[in-house]
């Protein structure tokens, strides 16, 4: 987030992808703070579905891992809202580790190598991958992988192939930020079933008014933010595929053994 990091390499091993998170938590103090705010305003909503998603789909998980838990920000907001019973962390960066793990609310943090889950099978009753598997290489084994440690996946992802997401300014945004997969609905769609998963339950998010003026400036900046709130708000709410053709949502899934 810094935007001094090089961008990551499309086939990352586990230690190039450690050096480039650890960078975004180690920045200079007024940044770190700035994006410490950032990430708690993100927590809101990236809670509001996975609470939506598991009330659908009758889950009351009393263990919860997040993987690759950053902060612990989200964790951090369940248990504001007293859901996801026992909450467990693991992330690849030590900085986001040392964090989190600060954090008394969440009962245990830990480093990992970015594909393998410490614990037994079917240890946690939920696992949660928020913005992490358009990240890594092989996002549809480290939800494989996820499943075989929970019994229930939530994952939420950036629909990032429309035509906004294409200019050139994007692009370089998403690589800045470590950006690997690029998908739609079907994409996303596509990894739950590599994993041997189906989609239970799902949900779309053109991103709330607060997201869109968090980084506005002055009276011009919020008066752009406003307006690309409404529009997106409301073309999503009347023609949602036009919508995903056209700019970039926020889609999140309740992901369940075949049988499940």
């Amino acid at each position: 987030m810094t935007g001094e990091r090089a961008p990551l390499s499309a086939g990352a091993p586990p230690e190039e992808l450690e050096r480039f998170y650890e960078q975004a938590y180690t920045s200079d103090p007024a940044e770190a703070e700035r994006y410490s705010r950032w990430r708690a305003l993100g927590a809101r909503g990236k809670a509001d579905h996975v609470i939506a998603l598991c009330r659908a789909g009758g889950i009351a998980p009393t263990s919860t891992l997040e993987v690759g838990c950053g902060d612990g920000a989200l964790l951090s907001e369940l248990y504001a809202r007293g859901f996801g019973g026992r909450l467990e962390g693991v992330e690849i960066a030590p900085a986001a580790v040392a964090i989190a793990g600060a954090r008394a609310e969440i009962a245990a943090v830990r480093v990992y190598d970015g594909q393998h889950l410490p614990g037994e099978d079917a240890a946690h009753d939920l696992g949660i991958l928020s913005h992490v598997l358009e990240h890594v290489p092989d996002p549809s084994a480290l939800l494989a992988e996820t499943a075989r440690a929970c019994r229930a996946v939530v994952l939420e992802v950036p629909l990032e192939d429309n035509l906004s997401a294409r200019r050139a300014s994007r692009r370089e945004h998403s690589a800045e930020v470590g950006h690997l997969q690029r998908l739609d609905r079907a994409g996303a769609r596509a990894l739950v079933h590599r994993a041997g998963l189906r989609v239970a339950g799902e949900l779309e998010d053109p991103l709330p008014l607060a997201t869109q003026l968090f980084f506005a400036e002055g009276a011009a900046g919020h008066l752009r933010g406003w307006a690309r709130w409404g529009v997106r708000a409301g073309l999503h709410h009347l023609a949602p595929a036009l919508a995903r053709r056209l700019f970039t949502l926020h889609y999140a899934a309740l992901c369940l053994p075949p049988g499940g």
